[in-house]
């Protein structure tokens, strides 16, 4: 059947394609028609306001908007008639002279004025604005100058409808109509998360970033020389962007129209890129100064002559190698370890395993996926074999029903948050599941804010009433999965009734949502470091298997298991091998088949134990087992539980080489610091949460002296007795698809060539599997299996020293240890000191308030920061991010593990929290 629209367009036939408006057609072909408000980007839809994109209909008494009006069979249109161009011009000249002139432009080369200058409008005959709007540069990230206002709405569909935060809207009416941040406020007052989004839709320069501004003169400073292509550093969404660059630095960051982001970024992908010419910068190698103690650690990031001094690269390097090769030679390699980084590249995680294992000749090697999602890849592997996500976060948009637990994605993945809003405005029910109320409760059909740490619980309660009700899918059921008996047995005393207690969540709205997944045509489930982080975390996110697998929720469009990951490279360094029992593509180290590949591979033997995980590495030194350590960028002395004992085994060892971007808490600990590259400074490719592959550019050079990651690698191989030469990352990639059956198909030209590619792909024009496992998994029977969960207790419960849980994580614009956005201007303005975040009723409580000082104590240490009042916060919880080294969450949190992913309890610690200062009024 052919539904395509034959109608005739400047005289000439053309076809026009289902829903396609006058304007994409013509588009389509290859004509220009003038627009303003409408965006041809994913996402925004035409909203015919402008009146710009205006074109003549035979027969028809007015012109139309081109944008919004669809054809008919038969219409003849006319895209350049004189009554159509001179309405455009009349348009652009009313519109000028509501604008400054050209000379006084805010952005001299605004989409507006390049319109205007192709429709021969260059001044305008009408009189200006009696009463323009004075400017607004209240907000950090972006200047409000509605002088150069239009009023095309772009802004407001970029916040309601792409983004949906609904901060901007239109006020008034008539002549005094204008567009507003919430009722009415400065930007900088308003509840905007500057995501930035209506900056980049605005066609006039009435929003513009300030960081490619003059302020005082109220425009652009001037236009970047050349742009570069690359991959936002952040978390593990993976949004595509653009370098702006000018005079060997970055102006701005634009969103790209990448497979995970679809042009929008959040605040820290447009404006936290500035981190990489922070006057912090480590330039030059240095080397711990003779006779200073490494427990001398208030050390002035800005001058860290004062325990270290500068050294060339030839001393520096064969320093921070020779340390590491005397402990190899005189206490074995298992007196060593290290820490790779999930915030570099692929190929640089994967030649730091191989260093380890091959140059130290032990597997204790570990990142900081040990510390967000080690538990949900341990259930995974052991219920479906394979530990990446089975569907993308896009796949939210074919979903029915949508479950976010343990996550809060509008601050920890922001642009995936906007998939999901997308969907429930498409229809979708959300169900969010979280003991901290947030953001995404608005959109939801069901909020369960459940008791802290109680999540088996719940989902038991879930798994009974699918189960006992006969909700799940018998066949499914039959055909592709084991241990059904079992699970059925196991769960039948976890009823909604009996659950309520425990999990605070009430018995009929259990029933409810257990119905509402199970019987809807697609189900997707969420999750995040609120599932992970527990010692029960394991079991957690068996449940949540176990809720796919039974109802057959899995394998199909807007179904599956999705583990939001943290970091931008973390599922990539997983899938590189570094991790200390699993080589690449998760082939377990005590494997003597798989063992034997990787010696075949890299012509070395290979130890056959698997190595220490991050916290078992501290307790190791403490037990003066591991005496040498090399961390690439990571920082422990800030991200491990119990913070104060890590920093303790880190002034224990014998010898610390560190590799960083600046002197982090971590490389005040070390002998040997080397000054590495930024993201932005490198070439490589990372794999985000989806699995895709993607490529990041390299737009600048390192400062200095500093080099790039994969030299210093190699220089460190070689001084460890390796003979390594990778000239370029492609050389890397090469191996590691002979290494990784996950990278068939995968090449380095064609990630070049298509920016991403999702894995598996199954042939070399493939996009790749965005949905897996409809027919089966990747297991020994081909079955997922079905564990069941008991409902066991945090690892400490408040008590009547400490009556409190404390909980930690992430805020919107900061990330992991605050290293590099706390040394980004914008964030940091936005998020200047630590917070604790609060109950109001806690808060009175204490008899304290909003910017009053709190301490907030545990068993293992306390620390004083600012209390801030969040209504989200239930009553008996304190939340607190752990990115502020001044006042370090993780002196307080439990080391305590999750027994099968070694996973430490950040997201509960018993606490007593305590005012020491009066609130700010």
């Amino acid at each position: 059947m052919n539904d395509r629209i034959v109608f005739e367009l400047d005289e000439k036939p053309v076809e026009a394609l289902p829903g396609e408006s006058i304007w994409q057609v013509a588009t389509r072909l290859g004509m220009e028609i003038p627009h303003l408000c409408h965006a041809d980007q994913p996402g925004y839809r035409a909203d015919g306001n402008c009146r710009a994109c205006m074109v003549e209909i035979e027969g028809e008494r007015a012109l139309a908007a081109s944008c919004i009006r669809h054809p008919t069979p038969g219409m003849r249109v006319r895209t350049a008639s004189e009554s159509a161009r001179f309405a455009r011009r009349m348009v652009f000249e009313l519109l000028a002279g509501d604008q400054p002139a050209r000379g006084r432009a805010h952005d001299p080369d605004s989409r507006f004025w390049r319109w205007a200058d192709r429709v021969g409008v260059s001044d305008s005959r009408f009189p200006e604005r009696e009463q323009a709007p004075g400017p607004d540069f209240s907000h950090p990230a972006m200047a409000v100058q509605l002088d150069a206002c239009i009023q095309c709405t772009l802004c407001v569909r970029a916040c309601r409808e792409v983004q949906v935060n609904d901060v901007i809207g239109m006020a008034r009416r008539g002549h005094d109509e204008r567009i507003v941040f919430d009722f009415a406020d400065p930007m900088g007052e308003s509840s905007c998360v500057a995501c930035g989004e209506c900056v980049q839709a605005c066609p006039t320069g009435a929003l513009l970033p300030k960081s490619a501004m003059d302020l005082a003169a109220g425009r652009l400073a001037a236009e970047p020389e050349r742009q570069v292509d690359s991959v936002c550093p952040y978390c593990g969404v993976g949004c595509q962007l653009t370098y702006n660059i000018r005079d060997g630095r970055l102006l701005s960051v634009t969103g790209r129209d990448g497979p995970a982001n679809r042009n929008r970024l959040c605040v820290k992908g447009r404006f936290g890129f500035d981190y990489i010419h922070h006057p912090h910068r480590l330039t030059r190698p240095l080397v711990r100064r003779e006779g200073v103690s490494k427990r001398e650690v208030d050390i002035d990031p800005a001058n860290p002559l004062t325990h270290f001094r500068e050294a060339g690269w030839e001393e520096a390097l064969a320093l921070a190698a020779g340390g590491l090769k005397a402990i190899r030679d005189g206490h074995g390699g298992s007196a060593l370890a290290g820490f790779g980084s999930a915030k570099g590249s692929n190929e640089e995680a994967y030649l730091f395993q191989k260093l380890v294992r091959t140059g130290f000749g032990t597997n204790n090697v570990d990142h900081c996926t040990r510390l967000c999602h080690a538990s949900s890849v341990a259930a995974l592997i052991e219920g479906i074999g394979s530990g990446a996500v089975t569907a993308p976060f896009m796949a939210a948009k074919d979903a029915e029903v949508i479950v976010v637990i343990g996550s809060n994605p509008t601050e920890n993945h922001p642009v995936a948050a906007t998939f999901f809003k997308n969907a429930v405005r498409q229809g979708a029910k959300l169900v969010v599941m979280d003991p901290r109320g947030q953001a995404l409760k608005r959109h939801a059909t069901y909020m369960l804010q459940f008791t802290p740490g109680r999540d088996v619980a719940l989902l038991n309660a879930l798994l009974n009433v699918i189960i006992t009700d006969r909700l799940y899918d018998a066949g499914y059921v039959a055909a592709h999965t084991r241990d059904f008996e079992e699970l059925r047995d196991h769960i039948a005393p976890y009823t909604p009734e009996a659950m309520e207690p425990l999990c605070g969540i009430p018995a009929a709205v259990l029933r409810e949502v257990a119905w509402l997944y199970a019987k809807s045509r697609a189900s997707i489930i969420f999750w995040g470091m609120g599932v992970s982080q527990h010692t029960h975390g394991t079991d957690n996110v068996r449940c949540l298997i176990a809720l796919a697998l039974v109802t057959g929720q899995i394998g199909r469009p807007g179904t599956g298991l999705h583990p939001l990951r943290g970091q931008n490279n973390v599922q990539g360094a997983s899938d590189a091998g570094l991790i200390p029992m699993m080589y690449p593509d998760y082939r377990p180290v005590e494997d003597a088949a798989a063992r034997a590949f990787y010696e075949d591979l890299w012509q070395t033997p290979l130890d056959p134990r698997r190595g220490l995980t991050v916290v078992e590495i501290m307790d190791a030194i403490h037990a003066g087992r591991i005496r040498g350590m090399y961390i690439m960028g990571e920082n422990p002395a800030m991200s491990d539980p119990d913070v104060e004992h890590a920093r303790d085994a880190l002034a224990t060892l014998d010898h610390l080489v560190v590799q960083d971007l600046f002197l982090t808490e971590t490389a005040k600990y070390a002998d040997v610091v080397l000054p590495a590259s930024a993201w932005p400074e490198k070439t490589g490719t990372a794999t985000n949460t989806n699995r895709q592959v993607q490529l990041g550019r390299q737009a600048l050079p390192p400062p200095g002296d500093a080099r790039q990651d994969l030299w210093i690698l190699n220089q460190m191989a070689r001084g460890l007795g390796l003979d390594w030469s990778y000239g370029h990352p492609r050389e890397v990639f090469a191996e590691m698809t002979r290494a990784m059956p996950s990278l068939d198909n995968i090449t380095w030209e064609r990630l070049e060539r298509e920016g991403s590619v999702t894995y598996p792909s199954l042939s070399p024009d493939d996009p790749g599997q965005e949905i897996v496992f409809h027919d089966g998994f990747p297991t020994a029977t081909g079955r997922g299996r079905l564990v069941p969960a008991d409902v066991i207790p945090p690892a400490e419960e408040p008590d009547a020293e400490f009556p409190m849980v404390l909980t930690t994580g992430r805020q919107l614009e900061h990330w992991h240890t605050g290293t590099m956005t706390r040394r980004a201007q914008v964030l940091d303005d936005l998020e200047p000191e630590a917070v604790a975040y609060l109950s109001p009723a806690d808060l009175r409580r204490l008899g304290s308030g909003p910017g009053g000082r709190v301490r907030v104590t545990t068993r293992r240490g306390s620390i004083e920061l600012t209390a801030r009042s969040d209504h989200g916060v239930p009553s008996g919880l304190v939340f607190i991010p752990f990115c502020y080294a001044e006042a370090a969450a993780n002196v307080l949190t439990n080391p305590k593990l999750d027994p099968f992913g070694k996973i430490p309890e950040f997201k509960f610690a018993a606490a007593r929290v305590e005012a020491v200062g009066e609130g700010r009024q």
